[in-house]
C-alpha cells in the first residue's frame, strides 16, 4: 500500500520511522537504509537517470522485488535519497545574527547541492517534509527568531534562499556539462559567448546590449563563478534588512 490508514504517505511513514520495517527477507542483511544508501550511490556514480529499482537491487545484489518489501514505488524510494542525501544541516551559532545565519543557510545549501549535483534533479513532487529537509527549515527559521518578520514571511525567505541555492547550483551543473560535452572548460565557454554576442548582436537593435559590450565587461570582468550567486542572496537580504528597518 502507498498509504497508511492515517493518510501519511509510505515514504514518509518510513523516513519518520512511523512505520514498522520488514522483518528478515529472503536477502540477508537487506534494510531499508541499505536501499536508499545504495540508490544514493548509484545517482552520484552514474546520475539520476541511472536509478532504477532493478538498478539498485543489482548494486545490493538482490532480487529487484524484494525491494518492494521496504519501498512501493520509485518515487518513494527517490524522496528517501533525497534526505540521506541532504544530511543534516550546520549548526547555527547562538550569537550569529539573522544576516550572517541565512547567508550561511544559502552557502551551505549550495555546497551540498554541489557534492550531491543529482538531488536537484529530482522531481519536486510534495512540499519538503522529510526529516532532514524539516531539520533544514528549522536551521532558517531559528536564525530570524529575533526578527520582526512575520512567521509567513520567515517561510517564505526560506523558500526563497533555498531556492536560489538550487536554481544556481541546476544552473552552474548544466553550463559546466555543456562546456564538457564541447571540450572545453567553462571559461572557454563564456569568452565564446562574449565574442558571439560582438558579432551577432547589433547595438542598434539591441541598445542596452550594445551599451553593455561597450563597457567590455565580459572581457575584462575577473568576478569568481559563484559571484552573481552571492550578489544576488545579498541584494536579497539588503531588501529583508530595508523591510525590517521600515517596521522599527
Amino acid at each position: 500500500m502507498s498509504e497508511q490508514e492515517n493518510g501519511i504517505p509510505n515514504a514518509l511513514a518510513l523516513a519518520w520511522g512511523l512505520k514498522e520495517r520488514p522483518g528478515k527477507g529472503p536477502k540477508p542483511g537487506l534494510s531499508l537504509e541499505r536501499i536508499v544508501a545504495a540508490g544514493v550511490k548509484v545517482a552520484a556514480a552514474e546520475g539520476l537517470g541511472a536509478v532504477s529499482m532493478s538498478r539498485v537491487a543489482a548494486e545490493l545484489g538482490a532480487a529487484t522485488m524484494s525491494l518492494y518489501r521496504y519501498v512501493s514505488a520509485k518515487h518513494e524510494l527517490l524522496d528517501l535519497m533525497v534526505d540521506m542525501a541532504i544530511g543534516s544541516p550546520p549548526e547555527a551559532g547562538e550569537t550569529v545574527g539573522w544576516r550572517v545565519g541565512l547567508r550561511g543557510f544559502a552557502d551551505a545549501y549550495l555546497a551540498l547541492l554541489r557534492r550531491q549535483p543529482w538531488v536537484v534533479r529530482v522531481p519536486i513532487n510534495t512540499r519538503p517534509i522529510t526529516p532532514n529537509q524539516i531539520a533544514w527549515m528549522n536551521h532558517g527559521l531559528s536564525v530570524m527568531r529575533d526578527t520582526n518578520l512575520r512567521h509567513d514571511e520567515r517561510l517564505s525567505t526560506i523558500m526563497m534562499v533555498s531556492g536560489m541555492a538550487r536554481n544556481w547550483a541546476l544552473l552552474t551543473a548544466d553550463i559546466d556539462a555543456a562546456a564538457e560535452a564541447q571540450g572545453g572548460t567553462t571559461e572557454q565557454a563564456m569568452h565564446e559567448y562574449g565574442r558571439l554576442l560582438h558579432l551577432l548582436a547589433d547595438p542598434e537593435r539591441f541598445p542596452a546590449v550594445g551599451e553593455l559590450l561597450r563597457s567590455r565587461v565580459l572581457e575584462t570582468s575577473q568576478s569568481r563563478p559563484d559571484d552573481d550567486f552571492e550578489f544576488g542572496v545579498e541584494r536579497f537580504l539588503d531588501g529583508l534588512e530595508a523591510l525590517m528597518s521600515r517596521r522599527k
